[in-house]
């Protein structure tokens, strides 16, 4: 039985993910926080070509993530929202939509 740090632990855990994981995460995240936002779901399933029931087996795609993220950075109303709703800063959004990308 080892002894636990409880966000410390998390927090290294963190530091040793690769940053296309990281990346994803946040792209699943993001995806996640557009499925509550009707009006940019649409707009972004429309731009896709996606249905609806096809979005978690495109989620599986890195490319999609990849796209998910290139979405949100077109858009700084909604990169604005998703980052204060996630608590993130919205630099790491675009850091993660590079990282999808490969650059």
């Amino acid at each position: 039985m080892g002894i636990h740090f409880g966000k410390a632990n998390a927090l290294a855990e963190k530091r040793r993910e690769s940053p296309r994981v990281s990346a994803e995460k946040v792209a699943i995240e993001a995806l996640a926080y557009l499925a509550g936002e009707p009006e940019a779901l649409g707009r972004f399933l429309v731009l896709t070509g996606i249905g609806p029931a096809g979005l978690r087996s495109a989620a599986r795609d890195h490319g999609f993530l990849a796209g998910v993220l290139d979405y949100f950075a077109s858009d700084e109303r909604l990169l604005l929202a998703y980052a204060d709703h996630a608590g993130i800063p919205p630099s790491t959004v675009v850091q993660a939509c590079r990282a999808l990308n490969g650059g």
